[in-house]
């Protein structure tokens, strides 16, 4: 699926990303490749789904923000209508589908927990869906994952 020369690009990007305004031609000399390459390979693995977002990832309570995973209880012929209903808020960052009771998981962000519970309350009343649980993190236990490809 993927050669010696992507796997050297995801080990180099997923830690080590240049802030540049060149970054690929960073990437390229460290590997040992062509500027034109490094972007062709990464746009490829972006394609491919093998790299599902390249960007920053801030803190957000550092910033001053409140943030909450929500589980909802979604019945099965509700589950695509309610994913696009949450998937038009921007401060949705992630949303899965789970083999369990509560079967929709996401992350909400947002300026206060009060602006959260707002939207919640929103997305109950767009959706139909009233089981729907806001879990706030009491302690943040934040663990860094660099994949060895």
């Amino acid at each position: 699926m993927i050669d010696d020369i992507d796997r050297k690009i995801l080990k180099l990007i997923q830690t080590d990303f240049p802030i540049d305004k060149e970054p690929y031609k960073i990437i390229a000399r460290k590997i040992g490749i062509s500027e034109d390459e490094a972007f062709r390979r990464v746009m490829e693995m972006y394609d491919k789904k093998i790299i599902r977002r390249i960007g920053a990832t801030f803190n957000s309570n550092a910033l001053g923000y409140a943030s909450t995973l929500v589980a909802a209880k979604v019945p099965e012929d509700k589950i695509e209508i309610f994913v696009n209903e949450i998937n038009k808020f921007p401060q949705v960052t992630h949303n899965y589908l789970r083999e369990h009771e509560y079967n929709i998981w996401f992350t909400f962000i947002d300026k206060s927990m009060d602006e959260i519970e707002k939207k919640l309350e929103k997305i109950k009343k767009i959706t139909g869906v009233k089981d729907i649980i806001n879990l706030p993190a009491k302690r943040m236990f934040k663990v860094r994952v660099d994949l060895n490809v």
